[in-house]
């Protein structure tokens, strides 16, 4: 596209990936689209997964319905999950991480218990989104940024348009 296209993965929940993704739409002028909502309203589901208690991605189904929108660029795509994006819909990828002591509160207190919380945990713990951006992206298109305080939230935003002017700038847009 000729605009820059941004995303922005946490693996759980309750890190601020949404509310970070909404104010950096506000604020940069590009589109945000959450791939949750893109696919809850379309159904791009296949299946159920009782254990984890959540649908089941399409994953073709979301990436034939979000090919378009990328091509225009000016886009923040925000999921919990990466490696099936290819590469070359993003110009960017930050991967937000969050403290263990804090997430478990922040899943504790959105009702999440047993297999989900653990699992969630589990994924933070092991570093699992990060890996998988980086096995699944060139390295210099991966940003780690920490998620645990408002503070950290505020820095993030602020890096996401510093670096969202310059890539306009060296793209001359």
């Amino acid at each position: 596209g000729t605009s820059v296209t941004v995303s922005i993965f946490s693996r759980t929940p309750g890190v601020g990936k949404s509310t970070l993704a909404q104010q950096l739409a506000e604020r940069s002028g590009l589109e945000w689209i959450s791939v949750g909502d893109l696919a809850r309203d379309n159904n791009f589901f296949d299946g159920y997964d009782d254990e984890r208690d959540c649908p089941i991605l399409d994953e073709d189904k979301v990436l034939d319905e979000l090919e378009d929108m990328i091509e225009e660029g000016g886009k923040i795509v925000d999921y919990h999950g990466c490696d099936f994006f290819p590469e070359r819909f993003f110009d960017i990828i930050f991967v937000l991480r969050t403290d263990n002591t804090l997430l478990y509160d922040r899943l504790a207190a959105r009702g999440y218990h047993g297999k989900k919380l653990e699992d969630n945990i589990e994924c933070e713990i092991m570093n699992v989104l990060r890996d998988e951006a980086k096995d699944s992206y060139a390295d210099h298109l991966v940003h780690e940024l920490p998620s645990n305080t408002t503070d950290d939230m505020e820095n993030n935003l602020e890096r996401m348009l510093l670096w969202i002017n310059a890539w306009k700038r060296d793209n001359n847009c």
